[in-house]
């Protein structure tokens, strides 16, 4: 299975406000495994950026003036995505400024029903706790030792790692598609544990009572007064 983790980063909280995406970052996985590919833009946001972001993602005015319009590499963020599935943190934020930025450059909206949502999963799986990229990382052990500001590219790397972790870890789907006899992976339903033909046959354990015990458990029970079981019971 495919699937696109992608970040985004802005200029603010909402497109309806007139903000813009100013940086995009998204990966390739097929079954949860990174396979390499990856999609990294900055784009000029054709406005100023406002001081709050700043201090988010640390991407300046003079940055971003040499920078493409997002419009000139829509086309190649489309083909990237394909038609897989959209995974993002508080996915609704970051579809809102993809599908306003596609519009602008005249593109169709990426469908809503591609979006997965780490947000929604998370608190679904762990109510209560905190949920934020930086909470899941620790909660995970994913390291974010690099994350001193907010990145597109990077923050989809960790969401990858984070996202894996959320619907099941490393073992998800661990089943050699050649070997029949493959072990499948915990939580799977059931165990299939080979036999060694080296293993040596043991002859199965005693389990009935023994005539010794049989007697000292009836003499047991001739000592009680007023038992809770029928006397018939009793004597078998």
């Amino acid at each position: 299975m495919r699937e696109i983790v992608f970040d985004t980063e802005t200029t603010g909280l909402s497109p309806k406000d007139g903000h813009r995406l100013v940086e995009i970052g998204a990966l390739e996985m097929v079954n949860r495994v990174e396979t390499g590919r990856s999609f990294h833009i900055y784009c000029n946001p054709e406005r100023e950026m406002p001081s709050e972001a700043f201090a988010v993602h640390g991407l300046s005015d003079a940055f971003l003036a040499s920078k493409p319009l997002f419009s000139s590499a829509a086309q190649q963020f489309i083909d990237f995505i394909e038609d897989s599935p959209l995974v993002a943190h508080n996915a609704q934020f970051d579809f809102g400024f993809l599908n306003t930025e596609l519009e602008l450059a005249g593109h169709a909206h990426v469908s809503l029903d591609r979006m997965v949502d780490t947000l929604a999963i998370a608190r679904t799986k762990h109510p209560g706790a905190k949920h934020s990229l930086d909470a899941l990382c620790s909660r995970y052990g994913v390291d974010r030792s690099q994350r001193v500001l907010h990145g597109a590219l990077l923050d989809a790397q960790l969401l990858a790692q984070v996202y894996v972790e959320l619907t099941g870890g490393r073992q998800i789907g661990l089943v050699l598609p050649d070997d029949e006899k493959a072990p499948v992976a915990a939580g799977d339903g059931e165990d299939r544990l080979t036999q060694s033909n080296d293993r040596p046959v043991r002859a199965p354990r005693p389990h009935q009572a023994s005539d010794a015990e049989r007697a000292r458990h009836a003499a047991f029970i001739a000592q009680l007064t007023d038992p809770l079981w029928p006397d018939e019971q009793a004597k078998s």
